[in-house]
């Protein structure tokens, strides 16, 4: 019995980087259900075509946050993703708190696309260490009080959850290839990306107030 592909939406404006997306995904086995150039387009072909993953670029015509936004809003068991150039923090930030399930940027190796985007639908970490390091230096920082008090859902990682942080910072990965984290932290993984959700918008806030 065959085991069903997972269903990808590419939205980015720009078409060489949809080809080549798609192109990576369909020689690992994935279906590349739609493309779509800009945002609006995005939104319709979610709702149309239901896919399992939106790999979503931030900088398009109508915005990749808001449309990913409005996406998992919409169709929550699909796992919005963002795929871009931007390491910035506040699109960082503004996509976790937008609903992104993963952060990937389009420099990374492409045979390493299709583990992430399973790892994403297995509830793990899709993060780049930039990000990573980043929320560890907010969360050890002199703004650490800020973000639980700040953050909409009050979040504490568990002991396990700090370490797999600190591993990923280091480079180990949940997506296969280099240095692998154990199977058994695959909940300590899920739990650390949903507290990095949880205390995005905190994050976000201490970011902008601290001199």
């Amino acid at each position: 019995m065959s085991v069903p592909r997972i269903r990808v939406l590419v939205a980015d404006d720009h078409a060489p980087t949809r080809a080549g997306v798609r192109a990576s995904l369909d020689a690992d086995g994935f279906a590349v259900v739609g493309e779509a150039p800009n945002a609006r387009v995005a939104m319709e072909l979610a709702v149309e075509l239901e896919p399992d993953v939106v790999l979503m670029d931030i900088h398009m015509p109508g915005g990749g946050i808001a449309a990913a936004d409005e996406i998992s809003r919409s169709l929550p068991n699909c796992a919005v993703v963002m795929l871009t150039y931007s390491r910035d923090d506040d699109d960082l930030f503004g996509s976790l708190r937008a609903g992104a399930r993963g952060y990937l940027l389009k420099d990374m190796d492409p045979d390493r696309l299709g583990p992430a985007l399973r790892g994403v639908l297995a509830g793990e970490a899709a993060l780049p260490r930039s990000l990573v390091s980043r929320v560890l230096e907010e969360f050890q920082g002199r703004s650490r009080r800020k973000l639980f008090v700040r953050a909409k859902r009050p979040t504490q990682l568990t002991s396990r959850e700090w370490e797999v942080m600190e591993l990923l910072r280091d480079g180990l990965s949940t997506v296969g290839g280099g240095r692998d984290l154990p199977a058994a932290d695959g909940i300590a993984v899920a739990g650390l990306a949903a507290g990095v959700r949880a205390v995005a918008d905190g994050v976000e806030a201490a970011l902008r107030v601290q001199p």
